[in-house]
């Protein structure tokens, strides 16, 4: 009797102690989840899951699948059918129709810190950049104070980024007059690990970022051949005036852009790049500077500056170009009197210059696209005067660039390919960073997924994370184009209008 008495009771406790181990179980992995989640880098509670939508861009095209991210790393990437025979298993975020796209890239961003934070800093910076999509930053080399020229001042930057920057961010150093011909100190500063450098053949506008000239050029590039690091130039060369920017009618109103736009006509660029392909052609394979590459920044005349480049790449040179949202989404003909948000420098051009620039861009002649987010404070732009001669230049876009592509390149049959390979792919591919650029096997999580259809106005009840929104010209715009979320390394860094609490973004230096 009392053995038939425990067997009733031990099978009544079975039940129970199932539950109770279940209990256990959930309560144990949870709290694993929220062990990862505690640094406040995500979030998501958890570093192993499945992203899946009916749209992935991937370097094979667009595929209806899903994307397993674990550890930070895409392991694997499967499509719809393959995705049902294998009945997922673990967390599964669906996206649904919204587009999966591999975070967007910028090599070209002025982010200020140190020294002139007020401008704009590492937190708002690089907070926008993920509300926009954007997984990696490189750092321009000025306008920080001091600027980045030496190893003690890339340090400082690094101290600066220290648990202050969101996503990923990288640095490029400065090529000036004070390293250009002291091979041990460009040497050393490419040691510190700066992704490749920067100069100036026209004035920068600060103080210790001064102009170089042609033989600093190649003196910069005999020496990125050891490191195969490119050599980024803003390509304006002055040049005499052909005439003062007074206006036929003898005025020379400071208010108005066209007096500006006088002051720097396309032969300033075409000026700059014919020098430049005379030290591209020492790139070519057998070339005394073979393994070094020059990259124009953010090109702005598209006649004889890009059929120069377009030359130059055809004989072999070791050389790309970009261009900038601001000059594909912009002309002359529409800025406003004393509007001075939209200075900068190569100033934007007529319309007819912007169609040739999207012609260049589809025909692939323009290699790909950067922001070059230069913001400032408000009060140097002047807009109680509306000066363009003395206003700060400079475009504020770091959070607007995947919307802005996409709903100026609509007209024009943009593909979503194209923002992936124009954004992600060659941007990567110049910074030297073969783990990002594309969704593929092996490769950092850095993901941004948007909505292409949806449609929303950039005015003052729109969240924008730049430190001064009312100095972008693209505040009052209607775009296309909302982001959802972005992945750093598998990190949820924003979601809809939130950001992980912790920053998390990684410095990059090249080894």
């Amino acid at each position: 009797m009392e053995k038939r008495l425990n067997l009733v009771l031990q099978w009544r406790l079975f039940p129970l102690l199932a539950l109770l181990a279940s209990f256990l179980i959930f309560f144990f992995v949870e709290s694993q989840y929220s062990k990862l989640s505690q640094n406040g880098c995500s979030l998501l509670p958890y570093q192993h899951y499945w992203i899946a939508s009916k749209r992935i861009v991937t370097p094979q095209g667009i595929i209806s699948g899903a994307v397993e991210v674990k550890d930070g790393k895409i392991v694997t990437i499967v499509k719809e059918e393959e995705k049902l025979s294998n009945s997922l298993l673990g967390k599964v975020i669906d996206y649904g129709d919204s587009v999966v796209m591999p975070g967007l890239i910028d090599v070209h961003a002025h982010l200020d810190d140190p020294g002139r934070a007020e401008w704009e800093g590492f937190p708002s910076g690089t907070k926008a950049a993920a509300a926009g999509g954007l997984t990696t930053l490189i750092d321009m080399p000025l306008n920080s104070d001091p600027s980045t020229v030496s190893r003690e001042t890339l340090n400082l930057k690094l101290k600066a980024a220290e648990n202050r920057i969101h996503v990923d961010v990288g640095f490029w150093g400065g090529l000036v007059p004070e390293n250009a011909l002291n091979t041990t100190a460009l040497e050393d500063l490419l040691n510190a690990g700066v992704l490749g450098l920067k100069s100036f053949m026209c004035p920068s506008g600060i103080n210790d970022f001064p102009m170089t000239n042609i033989t600093h050029i190649k003196e910069g590039l005999s020496v990125l051949a050891k490191y195969r690091r490119p050599l980024l130039v803003h390509a304006e060369l002055p040049q005499e005036p052909e005439s003062s920017p007074e206006l036929e009618d003898g005025s020379n109103d400071a208010r108005s852009y066209s007096t500006y736009l006088k002051t720097r006509p396309p032969s300033w660029e075409e000026a700059a790049i014919r020098e430049l392909v005379t030290a591209t052609k020492d790139t070519m394979i057998g070339g005394s500077s073979e393994g070094a590459h020059l990259h124009i920044v953010h090109l702005s005349d598209s006649t004889t500056s890009l059929d120069l480049v377009k030359e130059a790449k055809q004989r072999g040179d070791s050389l790309t170009v970009e261009t900038c949202p601001h000059y594909l989404a912009f002309s002359a003909e529409e800025i406003q009197d004393g509007d001075t948000r939209f200075k900068c420098s190569p100033p934007i051009r007529d319309a007819a210059n912007k169609e040739k620039l999207w012609e260049a861009m589809l025909d692939g002649h323009i290699d790909f696209l950067s922001s070059d987010h230069s913001p400032t404070h408000p009060e140097l732009k002047l807009f109680d005067h509306g000066d363009f001669l003395k206003a700060w230049g400079g475009i504020s876009s770091l959070q607007f660039v995947l919307p802005v592509t996409w709903s100026y390149g609509k007209k024009y049959g943009v593909t979503l390919e194209q923002l992936a390979s124009w954004w992600s792919e060659r941007p990567a591919k110049l910074a030297g960073q073969e783990l990002k650029g594309s969704i593929a096997i092996g490769n950092f999580a850095d993901i941004v997924v948007w909505e292409p259809e949806a449609e929303f106005h950039l005015n003052d009840d729109h969240p924008v994370y730049i430190k001064h929104p009312s100095i972008s010209a693209y505040m009052g715009s209607k775009l296309y184009g909302r982001v959802l979320s972005t992945f750093v390394s598998g990190n949820l860094v924003f979601k809809e209008g939130k950001h992980a609490p912790a920053a998390c973004g990684v410095p990059i230096l090249a080894k």
